[in-house]
């Protein structure tokens, strides 16, 4: 009799807990990664259905590992453009790539530090890069840039993705100008091109525990004017010619001010460019009649 009162109260008991779980909210399975853009983080299975929700759309941020100064980490251009990349992905939601600095950075081979890739794997590992991006349905692939060594190999690699048929589009996210932006803190020096005020003051909000402000001042970033050519002709060498330590401007001017007003521009732009990117139902059509047609070149005529 005993056993059975106790087995009529664990079932009475078993019961109301189904009931009480019944009655609780139900949280999507999801819902507890909703906020993960990296794709690192996700599981595979939650990935499955970030992709989705990003609308096949990723991120993939490019940075490179170069000198930055006295002051500045060599990841600098990395970390700022991963910060802009993760914060406009919260925002209009895309996954991010992994930490990627396999871009062009010939002309800092002297200095410590320097990561220079040949430019044959450069752009094969950008192409096989994106080519496994979209073979896990990324069709459309945002590369946003974050080092001013790769504002030609980027366009270029966006070019070279005519030459064979590729069943997803590359655009490429430049770095942003911001100097024309009402409101904008003035920059004190002109020469401000690499790990002067503006760079320093975008490390400022991206990583601040890696900026040294106490060493901007250990050497000097002013143009040295080394070579007297007309600006109709370009060489490898101007860089190096003229900043001869791999700095350019003055990091000590750097102000948080400034840094908060461009990486909100920064953002700001990158999350329009991810907007449009998601509604743009022209490229790849377009993109696929080329194919088409460049199969037949005189059939096109």
């Amino acid at each position: 009799m005993i056993r059975l009162r106790m087995r009529a109260v664990r079932k009475t008991s078993l019961a109301a807990l189904f009931l009480l779980m019944l009655a609780l909210p139900q949280t999507p399975l999801f819902a507890q990664t909703s906020s993960i853009v990296k794709w690192e983080e996700l599981t595979a299975s939650d990935f499955v259905v970030a992709i989705q929700r990003a609308q096949l759309t990723c991120i993939l941020p490019i940075g490179i590992l170069e000198k930055h100064g006295p002051h500045l980490p060599l990841g600098t251009d990395l970390l700022n453009i991963r910060h802009v990349s993760l914060a406009a992905a919260q925002q209009e939601f895309a996954i991010v790539f992994p930490e990627y600095y396999f871009g062009q950075i010939f002309e800092a081979r002297h200095e410590p530090g320097t990561v220079a890739y040949s430019a044959k794997i450069q752009l094969e590992l950008l192409q096989e890069t994106t080519d496994e991006m979209a073979r896990n349905g990324c069709k459309k692939i945002v590369i946003a840039n974050g080092h001013g060594g790769n504002e030609d190999l980027l366009p270029y690699f966006a070019q070279t993705q005519l030459a064979t048929p590729h069943d997803y589009v590359v655009y490429v996210f430049p770095l942003p100008e911001h100097l024309d932006q009402p409101g904008r803190p003035s920059v004190k020096n002109p020469a401000d091109m690499h790990a002067g005020e503006t760079e320093t003051s975008h490390m400022m909000i991206s990583r601040p525990d890696l900026v040294h402000m106490d060493r901007a001042k250990d050497e000097s970033g002013a143009d040295q004017h080394r070579l007297n050519l007309p600006d109709t002709l370009y060489t490898g060498i101007w860089w190096y010619a003229r900043f001869p330590n791999h700095y350019a401007g003055e990091g000590a001017a750097a102000t948080k001010e400034l840094g908060e007003f461009d990486m909100k521009e920064w953002i700001s732009e990158l999350v329009t460019a991810l907007r449009a990117v998601k509604y743009d139902t022209v490229s790849l059509p377009l993109q696929n009649e080329f194919y088409e047609k460049a199969k037949h070149p005189l059939g096109t005529k």
